[in-house]
């Protein structure tokens, strides 16, 4: 999806260098433009806006004291001929303070930056919701349980079957072998450790070159799992 922006400036000759910027570059779409801050809000109220690009000197209303009065603001660039404002805009949580004449180089780095931000912001919701929301049902008799998979401490196996331990110490016996359940857990965050164990990384609170505690179960690292094991904990911590 494309990034909505909305442009604010009483200079008409700034709203069309902007616009020419803009289409520029296909990530981004205007929704609007205006020329004052009375206006301004009636948009931010009436249409999704994701960029704003604000002038800081304009009648009424300056772009700074504008910015101060929403509760919600969009991610703003302030575009202006006037450099005394550049400290206290910052303290407004601005991406950027671009100073007119605006080259499309600049203007480009401007944008970027955004981009940039918005990428960060969301791999860091999608990594949250992955460690929070994926689960596996399990059959454990005639129930199917669903796991959260973040929530498991560690997997013990018993022959035909395996028991899985939980954060909310839940104990859920199922028939699986350990391999199988090894090899639809090797994307996530598990570690075998034994030819009877497999662990959740995340939940180590200590280690020894023979045993691993997790949620204060010492778990045995078998001898055949030993040298894999020890150099990923000297790499882990």
């Amino acid at each position: 999806m494309k990034v909505k922006c909305l442009l604010v400036d009483d200079e008409p000759l700034a709203i069309k260098l902007l616009e020419k910027h803009i289409s520029k570059i296909d990530a981004l779409e205007i929704v609007a433009t205006c020329n004052n801050a009375i206006k301004a809000f009636e948009i931010l109220n009436t249409q999704e806006v994701d960029l704003l690009f604000l002038d800081i000197k304009m009648p009424n209303l300056t772009g700074i004291d504008f910015l101060k009065t929403l509760k919600n603001p969009p991610k703003t660039i302030f575009t202006t001929a006037y450099r005394d404002y550049a400290i206290e805009s910052y303290d407004l949580g601005v991406i950027d303070y671009l100073l007119k004449p605006i080259t499309f180089e600049r203007f480009f780095k401007s944008v970027d930056r955004f981009l940039g931000e918005q990428k960060t912001q969301s791999q860091s919701i999608q990594h949250k919701e992955k460690e929070t929301d994926d689960f596996m049902l399990v059959k454990s008799g005639n129930k199917h349980h669903k796991v959260v998979i973040n929530d498991i401490l560690f997997i013990e196996s018993l022959k035909d079957y395996i028991k899985i331990h939980t954060v909310d110490n839940k104990r859920i016996v199922s028939k699986y072998r350990i391999s199988e359940i090894e090899q639809e857990l090797k994307e996530e965050n598990f570690l075998r450790v034994h030819r009877s164990y497999i662990i959740n990384i995340n939940k180590i609170s200590a280690f020894t070159v023979n045993d691993i505690e997790v949620n204060s179960t010492e778990i045995p690292i078998g001898a055949s799992y030993k040298e894999k094991v020890v150099s990923f904990l000297n790499n882990w911590k």
